[in-house]
C-alpha cells in the first residue's frame, strides 16, 4: 500500500517557482573597425525581441553597410540614437567587432558585452580596462552549442568557404588578374583544378562550392581523421592527401586556384606553402588565403583590404582580406541574428544574464569576464592575469 504522507507536504513544495522575466535594454553601436560591414542584429530579429517586450537602441547607420537602412530598424520598433554615449546606456551591448578604445570609455559597471574578442589582435590593456569596469563579457567565437561545436564560427566559416570560391572565380576570369578562364568545367574542356589546404568547415564548403561548379578538387590536411570526415560529409570520394611537400608542390604546379583554409586553435597559422612553392605555380592562377585572419598559410601572403583586395607576386594573384564574411555582410548579419535573437530571448525568459548562463553551458563557455573577474584560462595564462573557473563562479552566484 502506498503511503499517504505526501498529502501533508506543504503546498509550496509542490509548486514550481515562476521565473521572473526581465525586460532587456539592448544597444547596437556602429561598427568602427576597418572593413567590418556586418551588424549583429537584422531588423526582423530586432522586431521579434521588441514584440517580446525588450527595448533596442541602435545607433544611426549601424546597419547601413549590411544594407539595412535606419528606416527598417525604426519600422521594427527600435529607438534610433545618434551617439556612442546614448547607445552605451543600454544594459547589454551587442556588436560584431571588439570594443574600440573610444567605446571602452562609455562602458559602465554591470554591463554585458556580447562581441568577438579577436585574441590575436588584443593586448593586456584591453582586458584590464574591462576588468576595471566590472562587466560580463561574452565572446562569440568561444560559444558552443549542444553538439559541442562553435555555431557562430561555423556559420562564418561556411560563408567564408563558399565565398572564397566565388572570389577565386571572379579573379580567374579577370583580364588583369587572371587568365580569362571560366571557373569549373565544360564538356571537352579541362576542368579548373583547385587545391584546398585544410579539411575543416571552410575547406568543406569551399569543396562543395567548387565541385558544384564542376572543378577538379584536391584537399590537403595534416589529419587523416578530418580528411575521412570530409569525404563522409560529402558522400563522395575526392582526392585527399596528408600534407607532404612533394605531393603538395606537384598539385600546386597544375592548380588554377589555391585556397588556404588552415585553422589554428590558438595563435598563428603555420606556413604550409613557402615562397619557392608559390613561384612554381602557373602564371595567372589565384590564391585566396582565408587563413590570413591568423597570419596566413602561404609565405607570400600579406594582409589586404576590401577596397584593395589583391596583389600579384610571381604572376600569382593573392587575395588576402581578413574577415571574408564581411564581404557579404547582409548574409553574415542574418547568420548572427539567427543565433543571437534566441540567446537574448532566453536571457529575458530566464530573468537575466546570470540565470541564463547557469542553464546554458554552451553560452557559458563564451564568457571570458564575469562581473569583472577573468574566467578564460588561456587569456589569463597568456597575459599573466589572475583568473577563476566560470563554473565555480556560477555555482557560488
Amino acid at each position: 500500500m502506498f503511503s499517504k504522507s505526501w498529502h501533508f507536504s506543504p503546498q509550496e513544495e509542490m509548486l514550481e517557482v515562476k521565473k521572473r522575466k526581465n525586460k532587456l535594454v539592448i544597444g547596437i553601436p556602429v561598427e568602427t573597425t576597418y572593413d567590418e560591414n556586418r551588424v549583429a542584429l537584422a531588423p526582423e530579429a530586432a522586431a521579434l525581441l521588441i514584440q517580446n517586450g525588450h527595448t533596442i537602441y541602435i545607433q544611426s547607420k549601424a546597419g547601413e553597410n549590411a544594407f539595412f537602412p535606419d528606416q527598417e530598424y525604426a519600422e521594427a520598433g527600435c529607438q534610433l540614437v545618434y551617439s556612442d554615449k546614448e547607445v552605451f546606456q543600454a544594459d547589454i551591448i551587442l556588436k560584431v567587432a571588439p570594443l574600440s578604445d573610444k567605446e571602452l570609455e562609455f562602458v559602465h559597471p554591470g554591463q554585458v558585452i556580447l562581441s568577438t574578442v579577436a585574441l590575436p589582435m588584443q593586448k593586456e590593456d584591453y582586458f584590464k580596462a574591462l576588468i576595471s569596469k566590472k562587466v560580463t563579457a561574452i565572446a562569440f567565437e568561444f560559444i558552443r552549442d549542444k553538439a559541442n561545436t562553435f555555431p557562430l564560427v561555423r556559420s562564418m566559416s561556411e560563408i567564408a568557404g563558399n565565398t572564397s570560391i566565388l572570389i577565386a572565380s571572379a579573379y580567374l576570369s579577370d583580364k588583369k588578374y587572371g587568365k580569362g578562364r571560366m571557373f569549373g568545367g565544360l564538356s571537352g574542356i579541362t576542368p579548373t583544378e583547385v587545391v584546398i589546404l585544410g579539411a575543416g568547415t571552410v575547406g568543406e564548403y569551399a569543396v562543395r562550392a567548387a565541385m558544384g561548379l564542376g572543378a577538379l578538387v584536391k584537399v590537403f590536411d595534416s589529419s587523416v581523421y578530418r580528411l575521412r570526415r570530409l569525404q563522409n560529409n560529402l558522400g563522395t570520394r575526392i582526392f585527399t592527401s596528408i600534407i607532404q611537400p612533394k605531393v603538395l608542390l606537384k598539385s600546386l604546379k597544375t592548380a588554377d586556384v589555391a585556397i588556404g583554409a588552415i585553422h589554428s586553435a590558438w595563435g598563428r597559422t603555420p606556413i604550409i606553402v613557402n615562397e619557392e612553392m608559390v613561384s612554381q605555380m602557373k602564371k595567372g592562377s589565384v590564391i585566396v588565403d582565408v587563413s590570413i585572419d591568423q597570419g596566413g598559410c602561404f609565405e607570400t601572403s600579406s594582409i589586404t583590404t576590401h577596397s584593395e583586395p589583391v596583389f600579384q607576386k610571381f604572376g600569382i594573384t593573392h587575395y588576402c582580406v581578413p574577415n571574408i564574411a564581411s564581404r557579404v555582410p547582409n548574409t553574415a548579419s542574418y547568420a548572427f541574428s539567427n543565433f543571437f535573437a534566441p540567446v537574448l530571448l532566453a536571457i529575458g525568459e530566464e530573468g537575466g544574464t546570470e540565470n541564463m548562463l547557469k542553464r546554458d553551458p554552451g553560452v557559458r563557455q563564451g564568457v571570458y569576464l564575469f562581473n569583472g573577474t577573468l574566467t578564460n584560462q588561456y587569456i589569463g595564462e597568456f597575459f599573466r592575469l589572475p583568473y577563476q573557473d566560470i563554473d565555480l563562479l556560477m555555482a557560488a552566484f
